[in-house]
């Protein structure tokens, strides 16, 4: 049913949903290998789709860890809402991720110690996903990581234009193989770049 939903959502928004498939779970947890669970209070996932980095995250947190979804695809954020109702302390929002950092506050959350992102930066308009980083950096506590994946390297250096360290790793167990990183430590001339 998930993957149906999927393909589904791939076919009518290709830009935005960027793949055919759900995340396998040996990338998944790739994108979990460099989090402290135990010292995480606050964690923002960009667009979760079926929830394959989700269901993650709410395995290995501390439960006392507050976990915010941002996902502007009404189809998949109506399947989390059902789908992590009984979940405490998970907020989901329908709603874009270049406007997070109002999210967070919104719900009372003072900083963010990890960025997880399924958003597929190789088709989005780079305004937008210049907007997106920008977004995040600004609500990163100081060691925060904004940890994403891609098809190919072809972004790395647009994640640097934002982040003075990204690390890269690949997954081959996943269709296609991808890329995870992630970068801290935000460029500390991103005012000047980008008149935030």
């Amino acid at each position: 049913m998930k993957r149906l939903l999927f393909l589904f959502q791939y076919i009518v928004h290709p830009r935005a949903v960027g793949a055919i498939l759900p995340s396998s779970r040996f990338l998944g947890d790739k994108m979990m290998e460099g989090i402290e669970f135990k010292t995480a209070k606050y964690i923002v996932e960009y667009g979760p789709g079926t929830g394959a980095f989700t269901k993650k995250l709410l395995e290995k947190r501390n439960p006392k860890t507050i976990i915010l979804l941002v996902e502007q695809n009404k189809a998949f954020y109506l399947l989390l809402k059902e789908k992590f109702k009984d979940e405490r302390n998970v907020f989901i929002v329908n709603g874009s991720a270049e406007t997070s950092s109002q999210y967070v506050k919104d719900y009372g959350m003072p900083y963010i110690d990890y960025v997880i992102s399924g958003l597929p930066f190789a088709s989005l308009p780079k305004s937008v996903s210049a907007n997106i980083l920008l977004d995040t950096a600004k609500m990163l506590k100081k060691n925060g990581e904004f940890i994403t994946f891609q098809y190919t390297t072809f972004k790395k250096t647009f994640f640097e234009q934002f982040f003075t360290k990204t690390d890269v790793k690949k997954e081959l167990r996943n269709v296609p193989p991808a890329y995870v990183f992630s970068c801290s430590m935000p460029q500390s001339n991103l005012e000047e770049l980008y008149g935030v």
